[in-house]
C-alpha cells in the first residue's frame, strides 16, 4: 500500500493512446558522464536523487517552473521547463541521456505528450511510481513503456517519509489519531529510493523492469509511531480515531475524496496480513533496505518541537534582529500554542528594540518581536474553555512572541480570525485595530456629523482610524503623504490633505470638532496641531503627547491603548460585514524583519505591513 500526497485531478477524458508496442531500444555503452534530467529535483525523493547523481559523477540538470527559487546544489544546471508545456522542456532535454520523472498530477492527460518529447532525445526513463498503481500512475507506466526509450518503473510502498505528516501532534506533544493502527506496512527509506533510482539512471541492470520497493520488515502503524517515540527520548503514544474521521482527515489536507477513500480501503484490506516485504533494495544497490528506526534516528529533528523565532539580544539598530532555532513553548494554564501565518510590524517595536523604551516597557533579553498574531490553534493549556485546535484566532500578544512559527497567547485575549481576508492579512489588525478604536470611540467619542482630523491617516493604525470614524458618521479629513493619499481616500476619507504640502492650517479650512495624532511629531508639529481644533474640541493622540497651551479652549486626551478581546471581535465582525478593509500594504518573509525595521527608520510605512514565518 502506498500512501502519497495527493493532487486533485483535472476533468479526465478518454484514455489516451500511446505510440505502438515497443520493447526497450538497445542501448550503447556510456562514454564519460551521463548527462541526466531530474524532474521533481526539489522533491522528497528527487532532492536525493540530485545528491545521488552529483555523488556519482553525473551532469546533472533539474526541471523548475522556478529556477531562482530551486535551492539546488553548486553543480546542478537548473532550467525553465513545466511538464503541462512539453515544448519548454527541449531545451532542458537536448543531450541528456536518462530522465527521472516524476509525474506530480493526479491524472494521466499530457504525459504522452510529454514522453513523446522525452524519447526524441534521452535514451532511458525512470518511472517514479507508486505500489498503490491507481489509474493515472497505470496509465502513465503503460506510456513509459511503450515510449520507445529504456525504461524501469520505480513503485515504492509507504515512504517512510509519510510518517511527517503527523510531526505536529508529536511535535505538540499530542498522540498520533488516525484510524487503522494495526494495519500493516513495510515503510521504505526515501534515501534507498533515491539510491536505486540513481542506479537505474546510470546503468543499464535494471532496463525494462518495475521495481517493487520496500523496507526490510512488516510492522504496523501504531509501531511506527512507538520507534517514532523512541527516536524522540519520549513516548509517542497511538489513539485510534474512526473511519470518518480519518477520511476528514485527510480531506482537510488537501486529499480527494476518492483518493481519501482508496488510502482507507487498502488500510482496511492490509489488517488481514502482514505486508509485502521485497529484497529489491539490497538486489540493486548491494547494500540492506534501511529500517524505518534508522529513517526515524535520522529525522528525529523534525518531530522535536523547535521553531524559529526573530529575537533580539541586546539593544540597538536592526542589525541586532536575528532568526534563531529554539524551543517551541509549551502553553501554560490559561494560555494556547499558535502556529503563526503572520505577525505585523509596528513601529513601537522598532523603538523598543533600540532601548527607548526600557523604563516603560521593560524586557528580558534575548526577547522575540512581534506583538500581533494571526495562526491556528494548535495546543492548549490546563483551564482553557471554548478554544480547541484548529481554530483560527488572532490577538495581541502583550508579551511579545508572535514573530516566530509558534506563539503563546492568553485564551481570554483572542478573537475568531475574520472569514473574509486571508489568515495572514488578519495579524494586520489586532494592535493597530484597537489602537484606532479606542482612539475613535474612547479617546475622540466621536458621533455622526462631527468634524475629525485624522493625522498618520497613511499609517498601520490611521488606515484603520479613517475607516472606524466613517463608520461613526464622522466627516473625516485625512493628513497622509502623497504616497499614501490616493490609498487613504478609497478608505472614505472626505479630504485629504497632504502632509508635505505646507502648513496645515491653510489647507484644511475650517477647525475640526476632534484632531487625532496618530503619528509620532516633533514639537513644532505637534504645537501646530492645536489651532486646527475648534473651541471645546479635543485632541487625541496615542503616540507623541500633544500639549494645549494655557487659555486655549480644547482638551487634550493622551491614550494609552489596551488590550482587549471584546473590542476585537467586533473589529472582526466589521471585516467581516464589509464595513472594515484590511489594507496591508506590504508582506514579508519573516527573515525580512530587520530589512522592515530599517525602512521604518528611513520614513513613515504606508500602511500595515506583515511577516509571515
Amino acid at each position: 500500500m502506498s500512501e502519497q500526497s495527493p493532487h486533485q485531478p483535472p476533468e479526465q477524458g478518454p484514455p489516451e493512446q500511446g505510440p505502438p508496442e515497443q520493447g526497450p531500444r538497445a542501448q550503447p555503452p556510456e562514454q564519460g558522464r551521463p548527462t541526466v534530467l531530474v524532474t521533481g529535483a526539489t522533491g522528497t525523493v528527487g532532492r536525493l536523487v540530485v545528491d545521488g547523481l552529483l555523488a556519482a559523477g553525473a551532469e546533472v540538470r533539474a526541471l523548475s517552473r522556478a529556477p531562482e527559487r530551486a535551492a539546488l546544489p553548486a553543480g546542478v544546471r537548473v532550467l525553465r521547463g513545466d511538464l503541462t508545456d512539453p515544448a519548454s522542456l527541449r531545451t532542458a532535454l537536448g543531450g541528456a541521456d536518462a530522465v527521472f520523472l516524476l509525474w506530480p498530477f493526479a491524472g494521466a492527460e499530457g504525459a504522452r505528450a510529454v514522453l513523446e518529447e522525452t524519447a526524441r532525445h534521452a535514451r532511458r526513463v525512470v518511472y517514479l511510481s507508486s505500489a498503490a498503481v491507481r489509474e493515472h500512475e497505470r496509465e502513465v507506466e503503460r506510456l513509459v513503456e511503450r515510449s520507445g526509450t529504456g525504461w524501469t518503473v520505480l513503485r515504492p510502498h509507504a515512504l517512510a517519509a509519510n510518517a511527517r505528516r503527523w510531526a505536529d501532534a508529536v511535535r505538540a506533544g499530542g498522540a498520533v489519531r488516525e484510524a487503522f493502527g494495526a494495519a500493516s506496512t513495510a515503510p521504505v527509506d526515501e534515501r534507498d529510493v533515491a539510491a536505486v533510482a540513481v542506479r537505474a539512471l546510470t546503468g543499464d541492470g535494471q532496463l525494462g523492469a518495475v521495481l517493487e520497493l520496500t523496507g526490510p520488515r512488516s510492522m504496523t502503524r501504531s509501531e511506527q509511531a512507538g520507534i517514532l517515540g523512541e527516536a524522540l527520548g519520549r513516548p509517542v503514544r497511538w489513539e485510534e480515531a474512526g473511519e470518518p474521521e480519518a477520511r476528514q482527515q485527510m480531506l482537510d489536507r488537501g486529499w480527494p475524496a476518492a483518493a481519501a477513500d482508496g488510502v482507507l480501503r487498502a488500510l482496511a484490506a492490509s489488517l488481514a496480513a502482514p505486508a509485502v516485504v521485497t529484497d529489491t533494495v539490497r538486489e540493486v544497490t548491494g547494500a540492506p533496505a534501511r529500517s524505518f528506526r534508522d529513517w526515524a534516528r535520522a529525522h528525529a529533528g523534525e518531530f522535536r518541537p523547535t521553531m524559529r523565532a526573530a529575537r533580539i539580544h541586546g539593544f540597538g539598530g536592526p542589525e541586532v534582529i536575528r532568526v534563531d532555532t529554539v524551543p517551541r513553548p509549551v502553553p501554560g494554564s490559561g494560555e494556547v500554542l499558535i502556529r503563526v501565518a503572520a505577525t505585523s510590524f509596528n513601529p513601537t517595536e522598532a523603538a523598543l528594540r533600540a532601548g527607548l523604551l526600557r523604563d516603560l516597557l521593560p524586557v528580558a533579553l534575548p526577547y522575540t518581536l512581534g506583538w500581533d498574531v494571526a495562526g491556528t490553534v494548535v495546543g492548549t493549556g490546563p483551564g482553557v474553555t471554548g478554544l480547541a485546535p484548529g481554530d483560527r484566532v488572532i490577538g495581541r500578544v502583550d508579551a511579545g512572541g508572535g514573530g516566530a512559527e509558534y506563539a503563546l497567547a492568553p485564551a481570554s485575549l483572542l478573537a475568531a480570525a475574520p472569514r473574509t481576508v486571508p489568515l495572514a492579512d488578519a495579524a494586520a489588525i489586532p494592535l493597530a485595530g484597537l489602537t484606532a478604536w479606542q482612539a475613535v470611540f474612547e479617546g475622540a467619542r466621536l458621533s455622526a456629523g462631527q468634524r475629525v482630523l485624522v493625522n498618520g491617516a497613511g499609517g498601520g493604525v490611521g488606515v484603520f482610524a479613517v475607516q472606524l470614524a466613517k463608520h461613526a458618521g464622522a466627516e473625516v479629513v485625512a493628513v497622509a503623504g502623497p504616497h499614501s493619499a490616493a490609498a487613504v481616500a478609497r478608505l472614505g476619507a472626505d479630504q485629504v490633505v497632504d502632509r508635505t504640502a505646507g502648513p496645515l492650517a491653510g489647507a484644511v479650512g475650517r477647525p475640526v470638532d476632534v484632531v487625532l495624532n496618530l503619528a509620532p511629531v516633533a514639537p513644532e508639529a505637534a504645537a501646530a496641531l492645536v489651532p486646527l481644533v475648534r473651541p471645546g474640541g479635543l485632541l487625541v493622540s496615542v503616540a507623541t503627547p500633544v500639549p494645549v497651551p494655557p487659555g486655549v479652549d480644547a482638551t487634550a486626551v493622551h491614550l494609552v491603548a489596551r488590550n482587549d478581546a471584546r473590542q476585537l471581535a467586533r473589529l472582526v465582525r466589521l471585516v467581516d460585514s464589509g464595513v472594515l478593509t484590511v489594507p496591508v500594504a506590504a508582506s514579508y518573509p519573516l527573515d525580512e524583519l530587520a530589512r522592515v525595521h530599517r525602512d521604518s527608520e528611513a520614513g513613515p510605512a504606508r500602511g500595515k505591513i506583515t511577516l509571515v514565518p
